[in-house]
């Protein structure tokens, strides 16, 4: 049991210090503006083979009515929303 002793004091001693109260003063900083990463609103689409993504490279996939999307996940980085039309239906696939 002593052994655990002082890492039983340091648990308590952080879980002490890291209460939310701790935190209610700080103030919201917004690094970037209001709509400063925008949407790709008109996608446009290359088959696999001419993508130019690795064979491994991420990706969300959707498939509604049989109609199927990739969005590559590098992209999406940059831009985070992609308002699209798959399968007659209206999706936004975001990261």
């Amino acid at each position: 049991m002593k052994h655990y002793t002082p890492i039983f004091i340091l648990y308590f001693f952080v879980a002490l210090c890291a209460t939310a109260a701790d935190y209610t003063d700080d103030a919201i900083r917004t690094l970037l503006p209001f709509d400063a990463i925008p949407a790709i609103t008109d996608p446009q689409f290359v088959s696999a083979s001419d993508a130019k993504l690795d064979l491994d490279a991420p990706v969300i996939g959707v498939t509604f009515n049989d109609e199927s999307r990739a969005y590559s996940l590098y992209l999406l980085n940059g831009h985070e929303i992609v308002n699209d039309v798959v399968g007659g239906l209206k999706i936004a696939t975001t990261w």
